[in-house]
């Protein structure tokens, strides 16, 4: 037994798509993004104090980590130009200040917090990462 379905003839012909449309629309996504660094509110103030040092000439602070140590890997900082930035590297804004993380280091630093301590003999920024497995015992390498 075959069936044949007819349609009548006054149904309306369907609209064709507009792919400009369903490609302009961007669904939520469900997935939350790990901030990449935060910053502790004495970290901040320590930045802002450093950056204003001399204002003539613009600066941001890069995180970035090196091969040294026993453990495998350290912290670097150092100061960049605005204009040297790569397309790759995170900046990350908290409280009006910027620190630029740079794309190689990033796998190993999401998630972290930067820190600032002073005490009688020395002034640091300190890094609170939990993606760290083995840190060595002078605590200046780590390895993740």
């Amino acid at each position: 037994m075959t069936r044949q379905f007819s349609t009548p003839s006054s149904a309306p012909s369907p609209k064709p798509l507009n792919m400009d449309a369903i490609v302009t629309q961007k669904k939520p996504s469900r997935l939350s993004r790990k901030a990449a660094l935060t910053l502790t509110p004495a970290a901040v103030a320590r930045l802002r104090e450093l950056y204003s040092d001399d204002p003539s000439t613009p600066k941001l602070l890069k995180v970035g980590t090196r091969k040294k140590g026993c453990s495998g890997q350290t912290y670097s900082l150092e100061y960049v130009s605005p204009s040297t930035l790569s397309k790759l590297d995170e900046i990350v804004e908290q409280d009006g200040v910027k620190v630029l993380i740079d794309s190689k280091a990033l796998f190993s630093l999401i998630g972290s917090e930067m820190d600032f301590t002073q005490d009688e003999l020395s002034s640091t920024f300190v890094f609170n990462n939990p993606n760290v497995k083995e840190m060595c015992g002078c605590g200046q390498s780590f390895m993740v």
